[in-house]
């Protein structure tokens, strides 16, 4: 089980928005190499990174705010926004980035997304974001008529590394995970799920470790961690106690 910090960047700078709303940006801080490297040294294993500009513009926007964080920590980092094409994810990979994180081009495009699998191995996770139960795309701006557990079932067997789900609906506002729609995707499909949108408390950590969520691979934590909401010492201190139980098991 991971917990992912999470950078989203918008015109260079680390925010979290509300609901998704570009206009409710609550900027966190002007340098994202540093909170990168602060979250390395909090103990965190990995970092999530959404270019949030890039994500309505349809290719990379913050770029230099990205190559920063990749110079900045030895961590892990996935990135998802704006990228939409094969050599997007080449280039994004060459770069350093340890997976890519496609959304909007899985529903346009499904063939690309099953294709950059078998290109670039175990270095392609899908971003599925819900409102309302239905897939949301172009940065979260327009809806679809497509079913969250339906547009999963298209990856089954392509060799996607994970599949990030994010509750739109809680994004931002610190009103827990969606816990049902969430379990309910992990049970439906092979491919590991990564849960987004709400995370709130230590309590949401701590249900992430219980018997019935351990087929998620983790869950991806922003404004409750910068807001100090949630202490990385004593989130990673259970996770840690967690897994070496399981190992004893």
């Amino acid at each position: 089980m991971i917990l992912f910090p999470a950078i989203d960047l918008k015109d260079g700078q680390c925010v979290r928005l509300k609901l998704g709303d570009m206009e409710q940006a609550t900027v966190y801080n002007p340098d994202p190499g540093a909170q990168a490297k602060a979250f390395e040294d909090q103990g965190f294993e990995w970092l999530h990174v959404v270019d949030l500009n890039g994500a309505f513009a349809g290719e990379s926007v913050n770029g230099a705010a990205v190559d920063a964080i990749l110079k900045a920590t030895k961590n892990p980092v996935q990135l998802g926004g704006g990228i939409r094409t094969l050599d997007h994810i080449e280039n994004w990979l060459s770069r350093g980035l340890a997976r890519v994180i496609l959304g909007t081009i899985a529903v346009r495009d499904p063939a690309l997304v099953i294709e950059a699998c078998k290109t670039f191995p175990g270095r392609v996770a899908v971003g599925i974001d819900a409102k309302g139960g239905k897939v949301a795309v172009e940065g979260w701006a327009e809806a679809s008529e497509l079913g969250v557990i339906e547009l999963a079932k298209t990856f089954e067997g392509a060799g996607v590394a994970a599949i990030i789900y994010t509750d739109i609906d809680r994004d931002g506002i610190l009103a827990g995970i969606n816990w049902a729609s969430t379990l309910e995707l992990a049970e439906a499909v092979s491919i590991p799920v990564i849960a987004s949108g709400g995370l709130a408390s230590i309590n949401d950590v701590k249900r992430m470790l219980q018997p019935d969520a351990r087929k998620l691979e983790g869950a991806i934590s922003g404004r409750a961690l910068y807001d100090g909401r949630i202490d990385p010492a004593e989130a990673l201190a259970l996770i840690s106690a967690a897994r070496a139980k399981e190992t004893v098991q």
